[in-house]
């Protein structure tokens, strides 16, 4: 990157943050826009008051009509108390009884969450979890009753049959709570009546959800009873869906972390669909589990066995509202048997994405927290190293943002040989700086740039110096920093946990609101943010003062160096505060590491142990290094010359 390029973008950033600023109304125009506003707000209102009196006109004909209807409804409904069309009969045959009735929630609950259940379908409409609530103080519901849909299809008597559009009836149920280890079962039943005088039945699809007091696991079962003689004989599988919209339940949309659908096949790994973009898949293979996933929380359906396939989307609608982040769905193939009585063990998870509870279902369902697991290094440091550390913290009850402190300083403290090793080696480099200086201007010319490499190489190998041991260090510490990278945003511990200024520290923590946006920034500013950054510039200034004679031969790069802090300043002004604030403590440590080290290392005898090693005799080339050698030369004689 040259001085024009940089130069340009620079230049580019300074436009948009200008154009955004000079298209920002001023307080004049603000104040006539918001005259006009109430204008045409008061307009609004008596055109509304207006409305309002004729539709109140209306309401009241309307209910002396509505009134009169009912009466004559409920004369007909003493004689006939279920009308069921021909079409209908037609349509659902033994089922057709069932189209009709009355959708009703009945409410189930445990130490952990409420969970409604529609009589429409029998189906799972509502799920609150106790312990939760969203970024603005509501319960935390995960969906909502006219957002989902749950149905089985298949063929009986050659229709076919939805049990979504159909009403079950409970057995014998009130709602109910259970504690500890207690446990309880609802069952719903979908009766196939041959007759419209038949009252009851011995074939039935029945739902049983059974509950345990202290557990974020629903048991699921569905049972065929005596439908043999309805289902058509070649059926081996029954389809499933299942569709919601998944709700906003932060305050900030997380741009790694975003909802998506998780699954897993039964003998093989964990996958999910893109978390930005419209996205889906056909899985062909068997399936363990499904997922719904937000960024803190999952809905999933699990098999006690196996489902033969799904069918996997996860998208936004086109006209998605606000409160809502995407659209959820899954058809998924279950095996299916026909006999009299046939049994498929399924169950829900509906909880929080927390490490050690999810990871207690020994189902891989961990996996959905993101940890770096496409990279077993930042999985392993995240999942035994970090996750471990952090929990054993937590026992002490102190705030979070003094764990992430001590997290920090734990780490500095294992990292601490890494950096004398990375701070020794750019010592014995600044040592060497004014022999690598002559080698330049002894080979000035471009086309003996190879003459100098290898005089440079030359001098490292008599002074026992290795160039790439200030590089090996930092490579080893990459894992870890990336490793907090995925580890901050995705833990739910820091959700709504307040330090200093920063109400969430999973959440950017906004100090000043300005009222616009700006490209690649945003409309706030997040002071953890603004502070990593400014650290970051500082230890960038002292790592350059520090490797002075490398980046002399890369003048481009020095100007990259302080470039990538302003460029992480937007990446990380919308990202968690928590993370920003372990990076800017990570900064700081440093600081202190290479004040210490500073002190404890004398530069004058690392130059006088140099010296020493030129006057030793040359140690013999390995034949690798030879052949290196004669390869780089012979490119070099081979170079061809300008005319």
């Amino acid at each position: 990157m040259d001085r024009n390029t940089i130069t340009g973008l620079v230049l580019i950033f300074a436009i948009l943050i200008g154009y955004s600023i000079w298209m920002t109304p001023s307080s004049e125009e603000r104040e006539a826009a918001k005259h006009r506003q109430d204008s045409i707000f008061e307009v609004q209102r008596i055109q509304d008051s207006i409305a309002f009196a004729n539709q109140k006109e209306k309401f009241v004909r309307d209910s002396i009509i509505n009134a009169q209807e009912k009466q004559i409804e409920e004369v007909e409904a003493k004689a006939s108390p279920e009308i069921i069309s021909e079409s209908e009969k037609d349509k659902l045959g033994v089922f057709a009884s069932s189209s009709v009735g009355t959708d009703s929630t009945y409410y189930l609950e445990n130490d952990l969450f409420q969970i409604g259940i529609s009589s429409k379908g029998a189906k799972v409409v509502y799920v609150r979890l106790k312990k939760y609530q969203t970024y603005d103080s509501l319960p935390l519901v995960l969906f909502d009753v006219d957002k989902t849909k749950f149905g089985l299809t298949f063929f009986a008597n050659n229709r076919i049959i939805n049990t979504d559009d159909l009403y079950f009836k409970p057995e014998v149920f009130n709602s109910f709570a259970v504690s500890g280890d207690n446990t309880k079962s609802f069952a719903f039943r979908l009766y196939a009546l041959e007759s419209d005088s038949a009252s009851t039945s011995n074939s039935y699809i029945e739902y049983v959800y059974t509950l345990k007091g202290n557990n974020y696991m629903l048991d699921f079962d569905i049972n065929f009873i005596g439908l043999s003689k309805y289902i058509d004989k070649g059926t081996n599988y029954i389809d499933l869906a299942w569709s919601t919209e998944l709700k906003q339940l932060e305050k900030s949309r997380d741009r790694f972390n975003g909802p998506t659908i998780y699954y897993k096949f039964q003998d093989d790994d964990v996958n999910y669909l893109s978390e930005q973009k419209d996205d889906e898949d056909e899985l062909v293979n068997r399936v363990k589990w499904v997922s719904f996933t937000h960024r803190f929380f999952s809905s999933t359906l699990i098999a006690k066995d196996f489902f033969l396939n799904a069918n996997i989307k996860a998208f936004e609608l086109e006209n998605q509202h606000p409160h809502y982040l995407r659209s959820m769905q899954t058809e998924i193939g279950i095996p299916f048997q026909v006999t009299d009585d046939q049994n498929i063990p399924l169950s829900f998870y509906f909880g929080p994405n927390r490490y050690k509870t999810l990871r207690s279902y020994d189902l891989d369902l961990e996996r959905q927290i993101p940890l770096g697991w496409s990279f077993f290094l930042m999985a392993w440091i995240n999942r035994y190293a970090v996750i471990p550390v952090f929990n054993f913290l937590e026992g002490f009850g102190w705030n979070y943002g003094i764990i992430i402190l001590i997290l920090t300083i734990l780490l500095k403290i294992v990292l601490f040989p890494i950096a004398y090793k990375s701070y020794t080696s750019s010592a014995k480099m600044r040592a060497l700086k004014p022999e690598i200086e002559g080698i330049g201007k002894k080979f000035p010319k471009k086309e003996d740039a190879m003459k100098k490499q290898q005089a440079t190489m030359a001098l490292y190998k008599q002074a026992g110096v290795n160039p790439m041991a200030g590089c090996i260090p930092m490579l080893l510490q990459f894992p870890i920093l990336i490793a907090m990278f995925r580890f901050f945003p995705s833990a739910i511990e820091l959700r709504q946990q307040s330090f200093l200024w920063a109400t969430d520290l999973s959440s950017y923590d906004s100090i000043w609101d300005l009222g616009f946006n700006i490209p690649f920034y945003g409309d706030h500013v997040s002071l953890f943010t603004l502070l990593m950054t400014i650290s970051t510039l500082i230890y960038t200034k002292m790592n350059q003062d520090m490797m002075g004679s490398t980046q002399q031969q890369m003048p481009g790069m020095k100007t990259m160096m302080y470039l990538m802090p302003i460029m992480f300043l937007g990446l990380f002004n919308n990202y968690a505060a928590g993370l920003s604030y372990y990076y800017f403590l990570a900064n700081v440590f440093t600081f202190s590491q290479m004040f210490v080290i500073r002190k404890t290392i004398d530069e004058s005898k690392i130059r006088a142990k140099i010296e020493m090693n030129k006057k030793k005799p040359a140690k013999k080339k390995s034949s690798w290094q030879k052949r290196l050698e004669d390869a780089a030369k012979q490119r070099g004689y081979n170079a061809p010359k300008k005319k």
